[in-house]
Order: C-alpha cells, then sequence, then structure tokens
C-alpha cells in the first residue's frame, strides 16, 4: 500500500505539503498541488479512511435507518435503499445501514459514537419518537418520509396525499360511485405511518368533493386475509365497482378472488394500484397504477444531505407528485351499477 509519505517523496515535497493538498485546509500553489495530484494518480495514493477521519472530523459515511418490519414491503424499502448507496458513493460517502427497530436509540447510538456524518431516516411516522433526538442532534438529516410537523426537518417523500386523490379522481371520472380501499396490514395505521395515513386522508378528502362512497379496509396481505377483507367488503357495500389497493400483497390476491367470483376486471370492477412499477405489470391484469418513485427519492435524499454537509442545504419539504398510468385494469363502471 502506498504511503503518504511516499507520495511526498515522488512529488518533491513534504508530507505535510500533500496532507494540506488532500484535506484543503491551506492555499497551495497550483504548480505544487498539480505535480502532488499527478504523484498520486501514477502511484495509486488511496488516503487512509481512519486518519482521514481523525484529521478531518468526518467519516465520510451516511447513516440509513430502515426499519424492516414483516408487515412492510421490504422490495420498495431496498430499492430506495440502493439508490441511497449509489448517489452516496457517487459523491464520495458510503452508506452505515441501520435495520432494527431500535426508534430513537438508534439515533442516539450514531450521534454518541461519530459513526456516520449524517442521517438517513426512512418509515416515518406522523409522530415519529425520533425526531426530538433528530432535532437536537447537531447532525445533517434528512426523512424519506413526512411527518405531521415538519419544522427544522428537511423531508422527500412521494406526495401521498395527491397520490390518494389521484386515485379517487380516475375512477370518478369513470362513473365509479362505490370505490373500496384495500389498505396496508392494520399495524401500519397503528403506528400512525406517514404515507400510509396520508394516503387516506387524500382518498377521503377527494372522495366527499366528488360524491364517492368510499370504504377503507385494512389487509395483512396474502390469499386468506385478502379473501376475507373482499367478503367483509362485498357484504357491506355489494354495490362496490372500483377498488384502490395500497398493498403489494394484497394484489394478486385480490384479481384471482375476482375472477372466481365471476367479477370481470375491468368490465364489472376497476382496479387502481399504488405500487412499484414492476408489480403493477407483472400482475395476472396489467394494472392502472401510481408508482412509487423509489429510485428519485433516494437520490433527492442524498443530494440534499450532501448539500447539508457542505454548508450548502436549508430545510425543506420536497414533495414529488404522482403520476398515474393507465393500464388495463380500469374502465367505465357497469351501467347495472
Amino acid at each position: 500500500m502506498v504511503t503518504l509519505a511516499e507520495v511526498a517523496q515522488h512529488a518533491g515535497v513534504s508530507a505535510s505539503t500533500v496532507s494540506y493538498v488532500l484535506s484543503g485546509k491551506r492555499s497551495i500553489s497550483t504548480t505544487t498541488r498539480q505535480r502532488v495530484e499527478q504523484s498520486i494518480r501514477e502511484l495509486g495514493y488511496h488516503p487512509n479512511a481512519g486518519a482521514r477521519a481523525l484529521a478531518s472530523s468526518r467519516s465520510n459515511i451516511i447513516a440509513l435507518m430502515v426499519p424492516l418490519r414483516t408487515d412492510m414491503y421490504v422490495p420498495v424499502m431496498m430499492e430506495i435503499a440502493i439508490a441511497v448507496a449509489t448517489t452516496a458513493r457517487a459523491h464520495g460517502y458510503d452508506v452505515l445501514l441501520l435495520t432494527g427497530e431500535e426508534g430513537p436509540d438508534a439515533v442516539r447510538r450514531v450521534t454518541r459514537s461519530g459513526l456516520a456524518d449524517a442521517m438517513i431516516l426512512m418509515d416515518v411516522q406522523l409522530d415519529d419518537e425520533r425526531l426530538p433526538l433528530l432535532r437536537g442532534a447537531g447532525r445533517p438529516s434528512v426523512l424519506i418520509g413526512l411527518p405531521a410537523d415538519t419544522t427544522g426537518l428537511t423531508c422527500v417523500d412521494l406526495d401521498f396525499t395527491a397520490t390518494g386523490a389521484l386515485c379517487v379522481e380516475h375512477l370518478a371520472a369513470l362513473g365509479h360511485r362505490d370505490v373500496a380501499v384495500i389498505g396496508e396490514a392494520p399495524a401500519v395505521y397503528e403506528r400512525h405511518t406517514g404515507f400510509a395515513e396520508r394516503t387516506l386522508d387524500g382518498l377521503r378528502a377527494r372522495s366527499r368533493e366528488l360524491g364517492v362512497r368510499l370504504l377503507h379496509r385494512p389487509c395483512e396481505g396474502g390469499y386468506d386475509a385478502m379473501a376475507v377483507t373482499l367478503a367483509r367488503i362485498l357484504d357491506e357495500r355489494p354495490g362496490t365497482t372500483g377498488f384502490v389497493v395500497q398493498n403489494e400483497s394484497a394484489v394478486e390476491p385480490l384479481l384471482a378472488l375476482l375472477r372466481q367470483q365471476g367479477r370481470a376486471v375491468p368490465e364489472d370492477v376497476s382496479v387502481v394500484a399504488v405500487c412499484p412499477e414492476q408489480v403493477a405489470v407483472q400482475a395476472s391484469v396489467r394494472l392502472t397504477s401510481i408508482a412509487i418513485p423509489a429510485q428519485e427519492m433516494g437520490r433527492h435524499a442524498v443530494e440534499r444531505l450532501v448539500a447539508k454537509l457542505d454548508g450548502r442545504g436549508t430545510d425543506d419539504v420536497v414533495l414529488l407528485p404522482p403520476e398515474l398510468t393507465v393500464r388495463a385494469s380500469s374502465g367505465p363502471a357497469p351501467a347495472a351499477s
């Protein structure tokens, strides 16, 4: 492994001069800087991460807190995490992935140990208990998600309120007046997870404005749970002709159950999903859907965090507008309804 002293000898300068070129702490003449940089390239020198952290009080690591819960759709979470890691690497940062459900303890551990220069939090709840610690931590942070109070925070998320509204607008424009929402598992709502609550807010508000009767039922997902949920919906609202699904694991069981009951999609019932593009296009009926922009969310979060680390960032909320793609699962409400 090439050492800093070897770079200095190759460039004909002192070791301290090489150190100043690397850290930027002192002004070095252009000629000398170029000579040192040329030696670094020719010798293939890479600064020792530990020594660099001690010298600069920076670790060049971003902590990403992703609680991997069994009631969440893990592929979406991991797609966001991969986008975070890829974008961070492009900016010269590595990512420390924290997947446990430690809550505030994880924030304390990162801030007290100096493990990371900054933090990105996912799976944000409306009244997230991590936020008071985050506000007082003195380290740059970004949320992928939206709490109830965004004061002093930087947040990036899909506009889930607008997402819910857009789903109802699409079905209402097709003549559907009884719409059922098949939601996430009950525990997601019990935690007041931001994306689920905000989608529901948008669905309810726009339904009232458009005169659509809305019924919301959480669902664990899977065939058996979906069978019970669908039976309950059709018992309570037998005239239901539109479904909005915000639960990836419920999509295929719902389509299968509708087929078994002789309800054709979209001739008898229409289905709109909030889900990853891959889930929508690979379903047994290609789904009209609003995609989760996982890569955009991860990229925006890192870019805003890097700006903060560089002293350029400000606290703001970035809501990505939803885009609805019409496919084979939605059509005009049946005339008999």
